[in-house]
């Protein structure tokens, strides 16, 4: 899915779907990341295949256990 912020930005994410709540809310809690409401971020489902992202553009450098190494990093 395609992350478009306010200013223009944009920056392919992956997107893991979930039945449950509750499952979603423990990858967050392991890995980190944000959670989607498809009525508030995807227009309420017309922007298919689009994440619409509020506030300014920031690159995630760690989520949980994962991170980018310091020699890719600006």
């Amino acid at each position: 899915m395609i992350a478009i912020w306010e200013d223009g930005m944009q920056e392919q994410r992956r997107l893991h779907c979930f039945a449950d709540r509750s499952a979603a809310a423990a990858l967050v809690d392991h890995f980190g990341g944000v959670a989607l409401d498809p009525k508030r971020d995807r227009e309420n489902g017309r922007a298919r295949g689009v994440w619409r992202r509020t506030g300014p553009y920031q690159y995630i450098f760690e989520i949980g256990p994962l991170s980018v190494p310091e020699a890719l990093r600006h």
